[in-house]
C-alpha cells in the first residue's frame, strides 16, 4: 500500500460524533501530553491559555477551551481546515474515496503527534512550535514513535506531503518521495499547501496504492520537470503549468 504523510493545519471544524477509539500507535503513550495539555486549557490562567493557543485575546481562544478527554469526536482528515484542505475539498469526494483517506494518510498533529486520517480526535489547538507546558512536542513523539511508524510502515510505500517542520517528528529510514513544485523556475511556498491538497485528493480519486501508480498518474496542472535521489530519499520536481 501506499501511505501519505501529511501536516496538519491551525484551523479546525468544530463539533463531531466520533466514538473514542484507538489512535495509531497507543493511546497510552499519548497519556503525559494530553494530560499536559488538559491541565493548562481547564487551567483558568488566561494567560497559559493564550500562549499555549498563539492568539491575543482570549475571546479566540474560547472554541478551544474544552476538555480535551470530553469533547465532541471527528476524524483528523475531517477536522482540519486550511489551504491544503481547501484544495483537498472532502465534501466533494465519495464514501470510498473519503475512506482512502482515512486509512492511507498520516497527519502530524502538534498535539496527538501522527494519527491516521481515519483516528477521532478533539477539536484543539496548539500553534506550531509552542512546547505544552515543559513537554516539546516534535521531541516528544519522535522518542516515541519513530520505532513504532518504521514498523508500521514496513511493507508500504510512503509519499511524504508534510511541510518542512514536521520533519522534526519523524524521519523515514526506508526509502520515500517528496515533492517539490516550481513555478517559473522558483520554488512556490504558500502555494505548496494547495497543490499537496491537490495531490492528495487525486490519490484518492484514482485509489493510488503504490509509487508506481503515482508515477503513471497524470495530474492536471502538473509537468515532472526532473527526478532526484539523494540516499534514500526521491524528490520529483514539478512544474506548475
Amino acid at each position: 500500500m501506499l501511505k501519505v504523510l501529511f501536516s496538519p493545519s491551525e484551523g479546525k471544524n468544530s463539533g463531531g460524533q466520533e466514538a473514542p477509539k484507538e489512535l495509531l500507535g497507543s493511546n497510552e503513550a499519548r497519556q503525559e501530553i494530553l494530560n499536559e495539555y488538559n491541565k493548562i486549557v481547564t487551567s483558568g490562567n488566561e494567560e497559559s491559555i493564550k500562549i499555549l493557543f498563539g492568539f491575543k485575546k482570549m475571546s479566540d481562544c474560547e472554541a478551544y477551551v474544552n476538555d480535551v478527554f470530553n469533547s465532541p469526536l471527528m476524524s483528523a482528515i475531517e477536522r482540519y481546515q486550511g489551504v491544503a484542505y481547501d484544495y483537498l475539498d472532502m465534501i466533494t469526494l465519495d464514501a470510498s474515496e473519503i475512506e482512502y483517506l482515512k486509512k492511507n494518510t498520516i497527519i502530524f498533529s502538534n498535539l496527538y503527534g501522527p494519527i491516521l486520517g481515519g483516528d477521532a480526535i478533539a477539536n484543539y489547538k496548539v500553534k506550531q512550535g509552542n512546547d505544552i507546558g515543559s513537554i516539546v512536542p516534535d521531541k516528544f513523539y519522535k522518542d516515541r514513535f519513530s520505532y513504532q511508524l518504521d514498523l508500521y510502515l514496513n511493507n508500504d510505500d510512503i509519499l511524504d506531503l508534510r511541510a518542512g517542520y514536521y520533519d522534526k517528528f519523524y524521519k523515514a529510514n526506508k526509502p520515500y518521495t517528496t515533492l517539490k513544485f516550481l513555478k517559473g523556475g522558483k520554488t512556490v511556498s504558500h502555494w505548496a499547501k494547495a497543490y499537496r491538497g491537490l495531490v492528495l485528493r487525486e490519490l484518492a480519486k484514482n485509489n493510488i496504492n503504490s509509487m508506481e501508480e503515482f508515477m503513471a498518474l497524470e495530474i492536471d496542472g502538473l509537468q515532472i520537470k526532473e527526478i532526484k535521489v539523494i540516499r534514500n530519499k526521491t524528490e520529483i520536481v514539478y512544474n506548475i503549468v
